[in-house]
């Protein structure tokens, strides 16, 4: 069992930057071999794949946030993070964690990151 929960949405305006965190309850076994990513959905849209990260640390942005979003992992705090710099209005979504192996998926509850224009 996994259990995820992202801090650090809010309301910042277009061009600023924030950093969305997961925090991770598992064993660390589970954790370093998990694929650990970002997505977002807007009300009315379908969710999105933002970005991820690999247990190898591989990592894939969706090409909307490629040069301006920077997706980690620290496997000893069991932490995942997201810098996301020049925002923009259609950024604008609830952010959610996920954590996938073995064909499993979790997810965390949602961080709300509104950018104003």
């Amino acid at each position: 069992q996994v259990q995820l929960v992202e801090s650090g949405g809010g309301l910042v305006q277009a061009g600023g930057s924030l950093r969305l965190s997961c925090a991770a309850s598992a064993s660390g076994s589970i954790l370093n071999i998990a694929t650990m990513g970002w997505y977002r959905q807007v009300p009315g849209k379908q969710r999105e794949l933002v970005a991820a990260i690999t247990s190898g640390g591989s990592t894939n942005y969706a090409d909307s946030v490629k040069g301006r979003f920077t997706i980690s992992r620290d496997n000893a705090k069991k932490m995942v993070f997201l810098q996301m710099n020049s925002l923009k209005p259609e950024d604008t979504a609830v952010y959610r964690c996920n954590a996938a192996y073995w064909g499993l998926s979790y997810w965390g509850q949602g961080t709300q990151v509104t950018v104003s224009s």
